[in-house]
């Protein structure tokens, strides 16, 4: 569902090959803008449009808009976990994204408080 979801997103977008970063999938704007969409990402996103299909669309316009104002990003799954390394880039979470449209993803895979 995740590989589907990529997919269908960005079908109007070149599909960019980049083989020092394999797991990320790599899009190109014909303006020249680009954007690199890490595996944790795209999980996150997936739960996004469960959660908030009303909005989902907002998010998507709102990774367009920082893609084409920095040119340069790539939508990571974890601080300081991102598996991609593209130089003069701007790294991303779901939460960098979402935050400013006062959408708050909740991270639900942390550990239990149970026996605290």
């Amino acid at each position: 569902m995740v590989i589907e979801m990529n997919e269908e997103l960005w079908l109007d977008l070149k599909k960019v090959e980049d083989p020092n970063n394999k797991y990320s999938t790599c899009y190109l704007y014909p303006t020249g803008d680009k954007f690199y969409v890490e595996p944790v990402f795209l999980l996150k996103l997936s739960g996004m449009k469960q959660y908030f299909s009303d909005r989902f669309d907002e998010i998507i316009l709102e990774m367009e808009r920082i893609v084409k104002k920095n040119h340069l990003v790539v939508f990571i799954g974890e601080e300081e976990e991102e598996i991609t390394n593209v130089d003069g880039a701007i790294y991303l979470t779901i939460q960098d994204v979402c935050n400013p449209l006062k959408i708050y993803p909740e991270d639900k895979s942390r550990g239990s408080d149970y026996g605290d």
